[in-house]
């Protein structure tokens, strides 16, 4: 392997401590070199950071740091967040009685739970993030296009983290100086968005800065924090709604509000967003899964997605019903509970509990969406980019880029969001799954995919034609639907509305399906190498 080139990549602490500027040139000269990231080269890639950096090389042994308690610890992490309150909730606001809805919750986790185990499996062999990853199936320069997909999606799931970070910062305000509501609103209400909650949002955006700068190798310890904390604050609001309302039975007394054809589409489009909750970790499991330690401990991924996310979302269900003999109407987010306490002399219990909460939304906001940016972002920039410092670009995008307030207006345009980007995702995830385990057998070079004129540059223009035919008939007939959605004017058919409640379900099975098809009839020369995964890892790099 070569040997690197005097920086440290930013796995270790101080990544931008040296510089790399060059004294002379002419100004544009001046300052690339100055945007240029103090990262040493890839031991596998060529060409002086053209291509790669150290920080997409395949993860050295004493990174490896995650054992299967810390998927596990993970996965507690990201449930017990006030996200995943909401889509619970969201299923009872458009009409599913809580029955249906914990079935739609039962569903999507168990084919959520399936697909990120089957991906992050390939992450823990290889020790590669996505964009690597992506090249085996689309080829070296197709995969840079579902980065691009990857990276737009990745940072809009940003902006509603700090959307929901933002309402635990206003919760605690709430506890601590009840005045805060009184704060007068200068901005109008197609704004989707006071200005006393524009504060929050930024204190909120401040706080998290800070937390971008944690190794990633090192975040695991963070996860096990949070996984503490949460689930308490969890439990609390449960027990009071509980309590409050004299018993479960009022709670699960409300049935369906829709039925007939309504209801069944309505229970797809539910099922739909339980999958959409986290198709991105579908697909980017692996830029955490890579700095695993042993090679099968993301199947415990199998066990654990199901249990806490049914957990969290039953807790969603039973909020979302509480409030409504509470209050007398449903509220969805957890926080708005929170925040009736304020008034009711619930102030320290407000507090403590919108406090976790923050917690849990600031690792969130790191595990599923800032590192995928950045990694994206790393793959994309190689000479001027790092993990550290593509965390920061994210941050300013996602957060005031994207209009988060927007999108979570109301539970039937949260869903609409989810339902929306995972036609993208599910396409991605069904060939990158099919491609490793099947059309490849589970024999892959890494050094391979490192190389612009490799084996995975396939026939032409670096682009395995099989994955770009399959992932555009996975995702193309499900446009006018989705159409349909963000624009309710638009008339579509019947069919294709329908056809949008199954997205994930169509696009990963028809993708996948059709990429092996397309690979068993005109099988790509790659499929022929005679690398096993241990001879790609341990293989010499000697030519670069």
């Amino acid at each position: 392997m070569a040997e690197e080139k005097g920086f440290t990549s930013s796995y270790a602490q101080d990544s931008d401590a040296v510089g790399t500027a060059e004294p002379y040139g002419s100004t544009w000269q001046r300052l690339k070199a100055r945007a240029r990231v103090p990262v040493s080269e890839s031991s596998y890639a060529p060409g002086d950071l053209k291509w790669s950096n150290k920080d997409l090389d395949p993860i050295p042994l004493e990174f490896q740091t995650w054992r299967t308690y810390n998927f596990v610890t993970y996965w507690i992490s990201d449930a017990f967040a006030v996200s995943n309150w909401r889509i619970g909730s969201s299923l009872i606001a458009i009409g599913l009685s809580w029955k249906l809805a914990l079935v739609a919750v039962v569903i999507g986790n168990l084919v959520t739970a399936f697909i990120v185990t089957y991906n992050g499996v390939i992450g823990a062999r290889l020790h590669i993030p996505f964009p690597v990853q992506a090249r085996s199936a689309f080829g070296f320069y197709f995969a840079y296009v579902m980065v691009i997909f990857r990276v737009i999606i990745s940072v809009f799931w940003y902006g509603i983290g700090t959307y929901t970070g933002a309402e635990c910062i206003q919760s605690m305000l709430f506890a601590i100086w009840p005045r805060f509501r009184n704060v007068p609103n200068h901005l109008p209400e197609s704004a989707n968005i006071t200005t006393g909650f524009m504060i929050s949002y930024f204190i909120y955006w401040v706080v998290v800065l800070p937390f971008h700068y944690i190794p990633h190798h090192q975040l695991h310890w963070f996860f096990t924090f949070k996984a503490i904390v949460s689930p308490i604050a969890g439990f609390a609001i449960i027990g009071w709604i509980v309590h409050s309302t004299g018993g479960g039975n009022a709670v699960f007394a409300y049935g369906n509000q829709l039925h007939g054809p309504k209801l069944g589409w309505a229970f797809m489009s539910g099922v739909n967003a339980m999958i959409g909750n986290f198709a991105t970790l579908g697909v980017n499991m692996n830029d955490f899964a890579r700095y695993s330690k042993k090679p099968n401990s993301p199947y415990v991924q199998l066990i654990i997605i199901p249990i806490v996310f049914i957990i969290m979302m039953l807790f969603g269900i039973i909020g979302a019903n509480g409030s409504r003999i509470l209050y007398g109407e449903v509220l969805w987010d957890p926080l708005l509970i929170i925040n009736h306490w304020t008034s009711r002399g619930g102030r320290a219990a407000a507090f403590f509990c919108a406090l976790a909460f923050l917690i849990a939304s600031i690792a969130i906001n790191i595990s599923a969406n800032s590192i995928s940016v950045a990694v994206d972002l790393t793959t994309l920039f190689p000479k001027y980019l790092n993990l550290r410092r593509a965390q920061y670009i994210c941050a300013i995008l996602g957060a005031w880029a994207m209009t988060p307030w927007n999108i979570l207006a109301s539970a039937e345009s949260l869903l609409t969001f989810m339902d929306g980007y995972s036609i993208w995702l599910a396409p991605i995830s069904g060939i990158l799954i099919s491609d490793y385990w099947i059309v490849h057998r589970q024999r892959v070079s890494v050094p391979e995919m490192y190389r612009p004129h490799g084996i995975y540059a396939y026939e032409k223009y670096g682009t395995n034609w099989r994955a770009a035919v399959a992932f555009v008939i996975g995702f193309v007939p499900l446009l006018p639907g989705f159409a349909k959605a963000v624009t309710s004017s638009i008339n579509v058919s019947e069919g294709a509305s329908n056809l949008y409640s199954l997205g994930y379900f169509y696009g990963f099975i028809v993708s996948s399906g059709l990429y092996v098809l397309l690979s068993k009839i005109w099988p790509p020369k790659s499929q022929y190498t005679g690398f096993t995964i241990d001879e790609s890892l341990n293989e010499v790099a000697s030519d670069f």
